[in-house]
């Protein structure tokens, strides 16, 4: 028997539904509009105020971290480094990227992912326990609601945005009507300006929802045992309940299930080691075959444009001065600087996206001896540029404390072995804790300035 075939007794018309919610409640607007259609009996401010000081606590972290993030990036240094041109204010920027510890980079991003991530399953469930409220009517009864419903408009829709272009940066699917930094930078300040003003809204909800019912005794209350709030405590609780099928304890079990699941399915491409198999959720499917060059890279020279032809006997690095000094460019083979004073520092890569590397033995020269080299004892920045055609990361402003730090390296080679195409031979930028894309690979020139 088809849903059509089957006896109205079975299958009530939405029309006779909305009927007899009318009936029930008289005045009520019908279908989703009407509180009594929200029948979860779990659902109220108690549960919701819960749930939301679990994402407020965590999305508090994640946005420090995102601005961390933002710093390593050094967007005061150089107008290529600055992804958010026009940001005024909002792009406020407190201190240079220090290069230690070497892990800084590595661990501030593997949070801010990874927590990213794991709030995913909260983020779900606590828009589940207000949905009631996105069907408020009517949506505007006075200026103070009107300003609660603009804050939960750009809480929730900045949520969303952040969530979604998130994860598929993570996922490196690029399908965004921009670029993903400016798009990610300025949506995490809207969600951020209707959190604040949505928490001063709620403070006082919130607090006394959690005073009227302890967390502990609440856990201890199975499926059987729940009850309803009030219908006074909140619009959130249904007038006309239906019978329990979840208790609270049920529901923050299941969502803090999800997240725990999300936890082990990326926590891998931060730690690295034996975890790394179980990140599933983590960029994959890149074969690098065996051997010293065997860790994780972004994009290979192929898909930038490199190819082998210009990375051969007669590449070249070029070394100048910024600012036209009249001092001829210093042009070096690779044999050259392999002839060098060579140096091997032991530093992982850590990408946007959350992933790292293992520590690698990368060697080659330092770039405080290239600054010499090119006639600049003391230098404020570098500009690194790739034989790489196209992409905002062509190139990348490192800062005096990067270039003086004894660990950067123009590196030659990796784990022993000469660096591979795919990891930017035949030379590239490696410096603590920096960025990976700042690591510039296949580069042409650094130039100095003073």
């Amino acid at each position: 028997m088809t849903d059509d075939e089957k006896p109205r007794t079975l299958r009530p018309s939405l029309a006779r539904r909305a009927a007899k919610a009318l009936r029930r409640h008289p005045g009520e607007m019908p279908g989703p509009f009407g509180r009594s259609f929200w029948r979860s009996p779990i659902r109220g401010p108690w549960l919701t105020s819960v749930l939301g000081l679990v994402l407020l606590a965590g999305v508090s972290v994640v946005f420090v971290t995102g601005l961390l993030s933002y710093a390593a990036y050094n967007p005061d240094l150089n107008r290529i480094n600055d992804t958010t041109h026009g940001k005024g204010l909002l792009g406020f920027y407190l201190f240079s990227w220090p290069t230690h510890p070497v892990w800084l980079y590595r661990v501030n991003q593997g949070v801010h992912v990874t927590l990213g991530l794991v709030l995913i399953p909260i983020l779900l469930a606590k828009l589940w326990s207000v949905l009631p409220k996105l069907f408020e009517w009517p949506p505007l009864r006075s200026p103070a609601h009107a300003l609660e419903r603009l804050s939960l408009l750009l809480l929730v829709g900045g949520a969303v945005f952040e969530f979604v272009t998130g994860v598929l940066n993570i996922q490196q699917w690029y399908k965004f009507p921009g670029s993903f930094y400016t798009l990610h930078f300025y949506g995490a300040w809207v969600f951020v300006a209707g959190l604040v003003v949505h928490v001063g809204l709620k403070s006082r909800t919130v607090i006394r929802s959690l005073r009227s019912r302890g967390l502990i005794r609440e856990l201890r209350i199975d499926t059987a045992h729940t009850e309803p709030e009030s219908p006074d405590a909140s619009e959130l609780v249904s007038p006309a309940p239906a019978a329990p099928t979840l208790s609270r304890r049920g529901a923050l079990a299941f969502a803090g299930a999800g997240s725990l699941l999300l936890l082990a399915l990326s926590v891998g491409q931060s730690l690295g080691g034996p975890l790394r198999r179980t990140a599933l959720l983590a960029p994959h499917g890149q074969d690098l075959g065996g051997g010293p060059n065997d860790f994780q890279i972004n994009q290979t020279a192929a898909e930038v444009g490199v190819s082998a032809a210009e990375t051969g006997a007669s590449w070249q690095l070029t070394l100048d001065q910024a600012g036209g000094t009249g001092h001829p460019p210093l042009r070096l083979s690779r044999a050259e600087l392999l002839a060098m004073e060579q140096h091997t520092a032991y530093l992982p890569i850590a990408c946007v996206e959350g992933w790292s590397t293992d520590n690698q033995a990368w060697t080659g020269v330092r770039l405080r001896d290239l600054a010499r080299l090119a006639g600049v004892s003391r230098p404020t920045s570098v500009l690194a540029e790739s034989l790489q055609r196209g992409g905002t990361f062509r190139h990348g402003a490192l800062s005096a404390g990067q270039i003086m730090d004894p660990d950067s390296l123009l590196a030659l080679r990796v784990n022993g072995a000469d660096l591979s195409l795919d990891h930017g031979y035949p030379a590239r930028v490696i410096v603590p804790a920096n960025p990976g894309v700042h690591n510039t690979k296949w580069v042409a020139s650094l130039t100095f300035a003073s």
